[in-house]
């Protein structure tokens, strides 16, 4: 065949391909409305630091190893950056199937952040108010109290998750938060207290040990240019089993901040080491 007799028959080829329908109005919204739902993070206005990924008034934490919390809700979320990924598949949830992300949305790892959330509202001091959320509220509007179990990695063989949970605190005109994080047995964290502090969610600060008992805790109660939490504290259990507890003076750029932190220093050192948070 000629180059001309080539080139006249694609061009005819084309001219008979039916053209793709032009796409709906009303399905690409909706489309746009569930991703955006899906994208909604669990923390909201976590600063202007590369790792939050602001959506929609809510943010998408990114650890420093790579994975990015979303929230626990109803309705399959956003797969995870591929690069984050292994070729195995998520753990087997209670249905018997394999999970679509890394999120836990029923079973015991479910259960465990739920509890994880449960115990962080009971330690809230008096003078702080624990607000919920309203029920049957917008989508766009931030998550005042939010829990979740994410599989982390697989070791040995065993499943490694971590559960993260948040409350949003109040006392007069401003609103705050307490986050705790726990990381199973197993987990490649630091050791030594201060490097355990300062890696939280790759922030840095001004780290200090405090001890609780026998116990040595990593406390940064000054960060550094990452404003998403004011105050944390860090402790490895001896099982292996690390907890971190957070707070923060703001919420969100809707509401005014808290004048005052919730916890002193030796208080959220003591919460680290404090048996409600070693979950096993």
């Amino acid at each position: 065949m000629k180059e001309e007799e080539l080139r006249e028959g694609l061009r005819s080829e084309m001219a008979n391909t039916t053209p793709p329908p032009p796409s709906s109005t009303g399905a690409t919204l909706g489309a746009a409305r569930r991703a955006q739902f899906r994208r909604r993070a669990v923390w909201a206005s976590l600063g202007s630091a590369a790792v939050v990924l602001a959506v929609t008034g809510f943010a998408a934490i990114a650890t420093p190893g790579g994975h990015v919390y979303q929230p626990a809700g109803s309705g399959p979320l956003a797969t995870p950056d591929s690069s984050a990924d292994t070729k195995e598949a998520w753990p087997t949830g209670p249905d018997g199937r394999p999970q679509e992300d890394r999120t836990a949305r029923a079973g015991s790892k479910h259960d465990q952040g739920l509890r994880l959330l449960s115990e962080v509202v009971a330690v809230v001091p008096a003078g702080y108010t624990k607000p919920e959320d309203p029920a049957n509220q917008p989508a766009e509007q931030r998550t005042l109290r939010t829990h979740q179990a994410q599989f982390e990695d697989k070791v040995n063989g065993v499943d490694l998750w971590s559960y993260l949970s948040s409350v949003a605190v109040a006392q007069g005109k401003g609103t705050g938060r307490v986050l705790v994080e726990v990381h199973d047995a197993g987990n490649q964290l630091p050791t030594d207290p201060c490097a355990l502090a300062r890696g939280f969610w790759g922030m840095q600060g001004d780290c200090r040990v405090e001890t609780v008992g026998a116990a040595q805790v990593g406390v940064v109660a000054r960060p550094g240019n990452d404003d998403r939490l004011d105050q944390w504290s860090a402790y490895r259990h001896p099982d292996g089993v690390v907890v971190f507890v957070a707070q923060g003076a703001k919420l969100d750029e809707s509401r005014p901040a808290l004048t005052r932190l919730p916890f002193s220093v030796p208080q959220l050192a003591a919460l680290a080491v404090d048996e409600r948070f070693h979950l096993k």
